[in-house]
């Protein structure tokens, strides 16, 4: 990879989330190299401007920053710690970032292996969806040594609009992980208002407008309630994430004997979604859970 005077970025991970995100960093003049293991993301990237990487090692090469964006724990870790991985062959500028959601041990773990090589790591999780990957509005919770977030600070820019230090390493997943809880709960709430509007014959486009004028109202109510009420089960941020998202919740207050309750509950809901072959739809689909429930269908 050849200078670039904005910098030169190594990302690892061109899903729904990343292909945005790497569209982003090129709109605002950095030098990408991207690596997937879905070709044709790869394709699509490498047309918009970014170079093609064959390995996590290749993207690195030449890179002041490596970022990744990945399902899950195990994803992120073989990035690391394999063959062709970060740990053996880190970038050029001694920086790992990784904005996926994934255990804040694990974090942790890989923050005091990559210290000793003279890496930095951060764990910069985001909210926003898709849209806000697409806009560039991204909240961006980074957790990680201050100097490491100040060296990364200028590369979160491109992807989003309130980009906050947290606190030490792994903090940046906890404050995640606190997040989609309140996402999950959040959208089963909706799912149980209008699923009480619909038995009681209200139009819920109509309780739906009511409620955003008052205290009920919230993100997931404007965004995806009309979905529901539509029927529409598109995927934006999927089922299956969700549940990721909730298994990384109950695990980490687990360990902390922490009870989530709330959590446990639309946990089990999700379980059931996926169960009825929704995990590839979106977050909304949780409301088929209360159709099946209530025997009723909306749209």
């Amino acid at each position: 990879m050849g200078r670039n005077d904005k910098g030169n970025v190594g990302f690892i991970g061109i899903g729904t989330m990343g292909r945005e995100m790497v569209r982003n960093l090129l709109m605002a003049g950095h030098a990408v190299r991207v690596f997937d293991l879905d070709e044709a993301a790869l394709a699509d990237s490498a047309r918009e401007g970014a170079a093609r990487a064959k390995s996590p090692a290749d993207a690195a090469q030449g890179a002041d920053i490596v970022i990744t964006m990945l399902p899950d724990t195990p994803h992120v870790e073989a990035t690391i710690y394999g063959e062709h991985g970060l740990l053996k062959s880190p970038p050029s500028g001694k920086l790992v970032v990784d904005m996926s959601t994934i255990s804040p041990v694990a974090v942790r773990r890989i923050h005091a292996d990559l210290q000793k090589i003279g890496v930095g790591f951060i764990d910069a999780p985001v909210s926003g969806g898709p849209v806000g990957a697409k806009n560039a509005a991204l909240s961006i919770m980074a957790g990680g040594d201050a100097d490491a977030f100040a060296q990364a600070e200028p590369f979160f820019r491109a992807m989003g609009t309130t980009i906050t230090h947290v606190g030490a390493s792994g903090a940046g997943q906890t404050v995640k992980l606190c997040n989609q809880l309140i996402c999950g709960i959040n959208i089963q709430a909706i799912c149980e208002a209008l699923a009480l509007g619909r038995a009681s014959g209200l139009d819920l486009n109509l309780l739906r407008r009511v409620l955003l004028g008052g205290s009920a109202a919230s993100w997931m109510l404007d965004k995806l309630g009309p979905q529901m009420i539509a029927g529409d089960v598109s995927a934006g941020f999927r089922i299956d994430l969700q549940l990721k998202d909730l298994r990384l919740v109950q695990e980490h207050a687990q360990a902390l004997s922490v009870p989530l309750p709330g959590t446990a509950l639309v946990t089990s809901q999700y379980v059931d979604a996926r169960a009825h072959g929704e995990g590839s739809n979106g977050n909304q689909a949780l409301f088929r859970v209360y159709d099946r429930m209530t025997n009723q269908t909306t749209g």
